[in-house]
């Protein structure tokens, strides 16, 4: 009897403790979207602007909920929380914890050091975020494990951004005046896009902080939304379900499940790593005196380093990279931007491939050194890579020759050799992804113009921070052309076949982007018959590339115009197929049931 009403109550207490669980763990996820939005709110406004008490208010509720859920699992939960937390969520909780100090010890006995760093708001502030970010990403997670559609997902984490970023691009000081919506909306899907298209001024609509808003806003889009919170929900939690590891390893194209981690580490390192380099090097050189003094320019050469390995194009200066400064001096700056292009449009799966060709050949010499024989890979580099590495070489070469030839009495009249090569370079650079520009399309010759419209379309790799079709779908598409010609049955390309639902789908990607590029064209023609139609064509086959350069009638279009440019940025940014794979769904495969005809083709 008596063992029976202690399981009763147990059982009891065992499902209010759930039902108080279940309701914290509902509270925390919103505490965590509601944090960060009081956070961003606090610095965007002055204080005469935003009563600050009560947001302050709404981030000790979010502090409290935080605490009560952390409380909650070391009280009634201890051994399962510590045994399924990793030492980083733990430390999360901790410093989330130190926030109790102030309230339970709030005479400011300590030394000036430790009281200005317990009992100041930045602890608290950054408590707030790290922990907002945790159960963000782990929610995220927790999503996918729900078997969404990927295609819808990709598309939808974009959005979000987009209008999450648009909102704070508002904010008073972000910009050094008022800002319209739609304007604040185009520039943050443009800089999610990493497109480059601006109806603003950069250098004179924002501040220090819409800057920095700006190259997170192109950090978040060049590294994907996924990639982020992948990283940072196995970061603190340390365990994903088997659908959403294999969903990490296709958005990220990994081989195996097993190096998930490393691999977002891996590319999460590389990325700051070249950022960092690019940012020493560009700062390096600046001629002496260009942008004030040290902590602006450290901050011009931060922010230009991320844009150009982001392939965004955007620029602080207000004449951009045309400065006469830069133009005149010994052009330094270019060769550097031109490289950190380059390195942002190889793909991360190629990256990745570099990596571990890197350790093959480390083994290999370990195995030369110390005498021990053992079993070497065949085909070190994966075909993706020979394709994009042989592609991306033919087109900066011919895109150089061709600048260089044609432009050399045109646009690049009175420069000297020397820096007719580097401006060739840079230009033959840029226009296959970044946007960025010396001399603009419009002082371009015709022929120059075409040229460069088909790099523009090519693009650089896939799952890289370029645009276009992409050059694995153009080095499919000529290799299926050059089988055809030859009589083969098979895509075949150093030693392999490619497989045909590649084929299919390089075939698809190039067939959509010219029908959506004429749809867009055609539409900014209808919407703005006032402006030139040159320049209205080439602002459709930039947004839709994701390219960014201009003939200078960005900030005329209308509202209308300028959403309608927003969508091409967006479609170009996460590609039309996946949005339609999303939409349209897995349909049942009934071709094998049916009987072949042959279609007439000439």
């Amino acid at each position: 009897m008596t063992r029976g009403i202690k399981h009763f109550i147990d059982r009891r207490y065992d499902g209010i403790i759930q039902a108080c669980s279940g309701t914290l763990a509902v509270l925390v996820y919103v505490a965590a979207a509601a944090a960060p939005v009081c956070l961003l709110l606090y610095w965007g406004f002055d204080s005469s602007a935003l009563d600050k008490r009560l947001l302050m208010r709404l981030l000790y509720g979010a502090q409290a909920v935080f605490l009560a859920s952390i409380l909650c699992n070391m009280l009634f939960r201890f051994r399962a929380w510590w045994r399924e937390s990793l030492f980083v969520k733990r430390m999360a909780d901790g410093i989330m914890l130190l926030t109790l100090i102030p309230l339970l010890w709030p005479f400011r006995s300590w030394p000036a050091w430790e009281a200005a760093a317990t009992y100041s708001r930045v602890l608290l502030f950054c408590a707030l975020g790290m922990y907002s970010l945790a159960e963000l990403s782990y929610g995220i997670m927790q999503l996918l494990g729900r078997r969404t559609n990927p295609s819808l997902l990709l598309s939808a984490s974009f959005l979000i951004f987009i209008i999450i970023g648009s909102f704070v691009l508002m904010l008073p000081r972000c910009t050094t005046g008022s800002i319209r919506y739609i304007d604040a909306f185009f520039m943050a899907s443009s800089a999610v896009s990493m497109t480059g298209l601006c109806t603003v001024d950069v250098a004179t609509t924002f501040t220090p902080l819409g800057w920095t808003v700006l190259a997170v806003l192109m950090q978040i889009g060049a590294l994907g939304v996924l990639t982020f919170t992948s990283f940072f929900a196995l970061f603190f939690s340390g365990r994903a379900s088997i659908y959403n590891q294999l969903l990490m390893r296709d958005f990220i194209y990994s081989k195996s499940i097993g190096s998930l981690m490393s691999v977002i580490l891996y590319i999460l390192v590389f990325t700051l790593c070249v950022e960092a380099i690019g940012a020493a090097a560009i700062y390096l050189t600046l001629p002496e005196g260009f942008g004030g003094d040290t902590s602006h320019r450290v901050f011009f050469a931060v922010f230009h380093s991320i844009s150009a390995f982001c392939n965004a194009g955007f620029t602080t200066l207000p004449d951009g990279m045309a400065d006469k400064t830069l133009l005149g001096g010994n052009q330094a700056i270019y060769p550097v931007m031109s490289a950190l292009i380059l390195a942002g449009g190889i793909g991360f799966p190629n990256l990745v491939n570099f990596k571990d060709v890197a350790a093959e050949y480390g083994r290999r010499l370990r195995s030369f050194t110390t005498g021990q024989r053992r079993p070497m890979l065949t085909h070190v580099y994966d075909l993706n890579t020979k394709l994009v590495l042989m592609w991306s070489a033919i087109f900066f070469a011919a895109g150089t020759a061709a600048f260089y030839v044609l432009e050399y009495n045109h646009s690049m009249l009175g420069l000297s050799p020397g820096k007719r090569i580097i401006q060739s370079i840079f230009c033959a650079t840029t226009v296959r992804t970044a946007g960025f520009s010396t001399f603009g399309p419009e002082s371009w010759l015709g022929s120059t113009l075409l040229i460069a419209m088909f790099m523009m379309w090519v693009g650089c790799a896939s799952q890289s921070m370029g645009g276009g079709i992409k050059i694995n779908a153009f080095a499919a598409v000529m290799l299926n052309l050059r089988s055809i010609v030859w009589g083969q049955k098979g895509v075949t390309a150093f030693g392999r076949t490619v497989a045909l639902s590649s084929v299919r789908r390089a075939n698809a990607v190039v067939c959509l982007s010219v029908f959506c590029i004429l749809l867009y064209s055609l539409a900014l023609l209808l919407m703005q018959p006032e402006l030139p139609a040159k320049a209205l064509m080439f602002e459709a086959f930039s947004a839709f590339t994701t390219i960014g350069m201009s003939f200078g009638v960005t900030p005329e279009l209308s509202d209308i115009a300028k959403a309608t440019v927003c969508t091409a940025m967006f479609l170009g940014r996460v590609g039309v197929i996946s949005v339609l794979c999303g939409i349209s769904g897995n349909r049942p495969d009934r071709s094998a049931m049916l009987p072949t005809e042959d279609v007439i083709i000439n």
